[in-house]
């Protein structure tokens, strides 16, 4: 089992998320057994693009940032994506993320 882990990163930090889609409510819904972060969102997989703008959103929402300092820099249309959230430590970006799913 792979522990949730942060990464540093130019300017922030970087963590993986998977992405379940059709939920009836956006949520953090836990860490995976491999380390990603699970992240259950109201969306149509059909419709990538708003998949993403809504994981962007809730992630923004939750950490207390700005939409335009996270980025998906792999996975735009995959349920697996590279987060990197700019500005942020990584420190302060798990403790922020510490109670998802709780």
């Amino acid at each position: 089992m792979r522990k949730f882990e942060i990464k540093a990163a130019v300017g922030g930090a970087a963590f993986t998320v998977r992405v379940v889609t059709r939920a009836a409510q956006a949520e953090l819904a836990g860490i995976q057994e491999d380390g990603a972060l699970k992240v259950r969102l109201t969306a149509s997989p059909s419709d990538s693009n708003a998949v993403n703008k809504e994981l962007i959103a809730l992630l923004a929402e939750r950490l207390g940032v700005a939409p335009s300092t996270i980025e998906i820099v792999a996975g735009l249309n995959s349920r697996e994506k590279l987060i990197s959230v700019e500005g942020i430590n990584p420190s302060v970006l798990e403790e922020r993320l510490s109670t998802a799913g709780q």
